[in-house]
């Protein structure tokens, strides 16, 4: 149940009284309704007729830096129009699906080996209209050759291989929708040992190496600018791997499994995280293809 006052808004469930800044919410609101507004089979101004609403001010609720909120009774029309949740519309659930209950701020979840269907795979498809924010383990598991998956998850202890590889898959095909909007941001020293053929990747023979190094680059071309790959330095710079999904999921990778956070205000200190990543990052993805080409050039 949510109760509104002019600057903040009371969310009460069975277990305590949170106490949500306005302007949180009105991002997240923004960022819905234009979830809502892309799903919506019509132009803007039947949209904004549907919900009650004229056009102007819907253009004020969708721009850019919005974080104004509509009264409730048009949040609830807006809701029930489109068959979602007041919890999904202000951020307080990750599912828009009606009777949806409210998410924990934290779990725990384990990847599910030989299914298709993965946690990886739901989370991006509920953030569709969201960035996506990344700093994988290794090499991104979109840009990753099959081969080169079935080499990385050889082992028992590991995820199975055909998983990952349905999972880059899906990912690569999310990833070629025209509104996603994708940063990633890793060490340059994961593709140097990768040329290298040191480290994890010590016993992947060379022209596959090479033939990976190439695939990076080649993607990363073909997807800028809706998908951005930065470099820092791991001399100088540690992060964690760890997947944003928008303003409202991050998952942690821990090996085994994954450490999810639903708490807006622990989704923004990540956010503020990978930002800093991005900032000390010495190389671009106005550069990044070439320097990996450079890496294959080299090995070869």
């Amino acid at each position: 149940m949510c109760v509104y006052d002019v600057n903040r808004i009371f969310v009460v469930n069975t277990h305590k009284l949170l106490v949500m800044d306005k302007r949180d919410i009105g991002q997240i609101f923004h960022s819905r309704l234009a979830v809502l507004a892309g799903r919506y089979d019509g132009n803007l101004s039947a949209f904004a007729r549907a919900i009650g609403l004229d056009r102007s001010a819907l253009s004020q609720f969708m721009a850019e830096d919005s974080t104004r909120l509509p009264r409730a009774e048009t949040l609830c029309r807006i809701a029930a129009v489109h068959s979602v949740t007041l919890d999904w519309l202000l951020g307080l659930s990750s599912s828009d699906t009606l009777g949806a209950e409210m998410v924990p701020a934290h779990e725990i979840e384990e990847p599910l080996a030989g299914t298709p269907d993965t946690q990886l795979s739901r989370w991006h498809r509920e953030a569709i209209g969201y960035k996506i924010r990344y700093v994988p383990k290794r090499i991104p598991d979109l840009l990753r050759l099959d081969d080169a998956a079935l080499y990385e998850f050889s082992s028992p202890q590991q995820v199975d291989a055909e998983t990952k590889i349905a999972e880059a898959h899906e990912q690569l095909a999310y990833t070629r929708r025209p509104e996603t909007d994708m940063e990633v941001c890793m060490p340059r020293q994961t593709v140097e040992l990768l040329a290298a053929g040191q480290g994890a990747w010590s016993g992947l023979p060379l022209s596959l190496r090479c033939q990976q190094l190439r695939h990076m680059a080649a993607l990363q071309r073909e997807l800028y600018p809706t998908f951005r790959l930065f470099f820092f330095d791991s001399l100088t710079t540690f992060s964690a791997p760890y997947t944003l999904f928008g303003p409202t999921r991050a998952a942690l990778y821990l090996g085994e499994l994954y450490l999810v956070i639903n708490s807006t205000e622990h989704v923004r200190t990540l956010t503020r995280h990978f930002d800093n990543l991005i900032r000390q990052a010495n190389i671009g993805p106005d550069r990044s293809a070439d320097f990996i080409d450079g890496l294959a050039a080299a090995a070869a």
